[in-house]
């Protein structure tokens, strides 16, 4: 299963025009669109649009979508070139614009690459406790279709303050999504997450943005999201996530802005 597919976004006749309803399962605990959700289904309608992998994405945030809404996504192609695309895609619900979206599309033959960054050493996925969640739904949410493992860090009464503002987490989408640039974008939302973590406090945010930088691509079932929280201030928090294969290979890094929110 591909990432269109497990989010619902759909083609219409206007093939820069895509459709995304808006249903529980990829929406937040608070009912509305997760921030990954918005930029998967966006990358997703750049690379169906433009016919090119993603290179790297960046949305800014603007509005809440809520089920049961229709939120379409305009795709316009800025630049084509040989080799590369640059473009755009604008999501609304109606008047309202939830989410815009630039990114550059495309492959170059190159006959040099390398990955720089190291992996963490962590306990494989399935000797990782599961994520307790703050929210217990009786409805269905994103967090209930993804299977997530604490490798560094800790959850719930017993949390306390990362040092480093470091925490890790295996993440497995149980419907055997193929792991490809939207899919990466979905995971890569987790940086609020990671502010609880290094505040030792039950705390979270609202995304402002998401960039996400594709490296490379290889089959996994379960990927390690190592966060790093760089700064909490002024009510707002910055971190990145990068996204790790079971092989130790680097997929993708993802970088937020957040609202800081605490909880207790």
């Amino acid at each position: 299963m591909d990432a269109r597919k497990w989010l619902g976004l759909e083609p219409t006749h206007n093939p820069t025009r895509w459709i995304l309803p808006i249903t529980d399962g990829i929406c937040t605990g608070g009912n509305f669109l997760f921030g990954g959700s918005g930029l998967g289904a966006a990358i997703s309608a750049l690379e169906g649009t433009a016919g090119r992998p993603l290179v790297w994405a960046t949305a800014q945030y603007l509005s809440y979508a809520r089920p049961p809404s229709i939120m379409d996504i305009d795709v316009r192609i800025a630049v084509e070139g040989k080799q590369i695309t640059q473009a755009r895609a604008v999501a609304h619900v109606g008047d309202i614009e939830i989410l815009t979206v630039n990114a550059a599309l495309g492959e170059r033959p190159l006959e040099v690459d390398g990955s720089w960054e190291t992996m963490p050493e962590v306990p494989p996925p399935l000797e990782c406790p599961p994520r307790p969640h703050w929210r217990h739904l009786d409805r269905e949410a994103i967090h209930n279709r993804l299977e997530e493992r604490v490798a560094i860090g800790s959850y719930g009464a017993e949390r306390t303050p990362a040092p480093d503002g470091r925490s890790a987490m295996w993440v497995r989408m149980p419907e055997g999504i193929d792991m490809g640039p939207a899919a990466l974008a979905i995971l890569g939302d987790f940086v609020p997450s990671g502010i609880g973590q290094a505040l030792g406090r039950d705390a979270g945010g609202n995304s402002l943005d998401n960039t996400i930088r594709i490296a490379h691509l290889v089959p996994t079932e379960w990927v390690l999201l190592d966060i790093r929280v760089h700064s909490v201030a002024n009510g707002f928090g910055h971190g990145l996530v990068h996204q790790w294969s079971e092989d130790g290979t680097l997929l993708a890094t993802a970088s937020q802005s957040t609202i800081v929110r605490v909880r207790d």
